[in-house]
């Protein structure tokens, strides 16, 4: 599987009402200093119904400024739609609120997806 893939399946797993930070992926990849080529793979995102990129901001909760499909604007809306509170500068308000926890999903423990992406 592509490091593009790998961020998809992580991204599919982030829960509506939650967000997750570039960083935060990119360690789950096992590279941790990964952060923009996780933008890149959102940015390309093929199936922008299915795997939830407006999900993903940066690490001070800002959303993305060049968002893919439509801009901030459109990033927040769906967050909003979601019930995660964003400013009027685009960030998301109270970001430990709506943090993800990466060491769950589905109620199980997440072991990082193996090193292969390891820089």
């Amino acid at each position: 599987m592509s490091f593009f893939e790998d961020v998809y399946k992580i991204v599919q797993c982030i829960p509506s009402g939650k967000v997750a930070t570039y960083g935060q992926i990119a360690r789950m990849l096992g590279a941790p200093r990964s952060s923009r080529a996780v933008g890149y793979a959102l940015h390309a995102n093929p199936r922008p119904g299915i795997i939830p990129c407006h999900r993903v901001v940066d690490r001070n909760g800002r959303l993305a400024p060049a968002f893919a499909f439509g801009g901030p604007e459109i990033q927040a809306q769906l967050l909003e739609s979601e019930g995660v509170k964003v400013s009027e500068d685009f960030i998301v308000t109270d970001i430990d609120k709506y943090l993800w926890e990466l060491d769950r999903i589905d109620g199980a423990h997440f072991y990082p997806i193996e090193n292969r992406h390891k820089q």
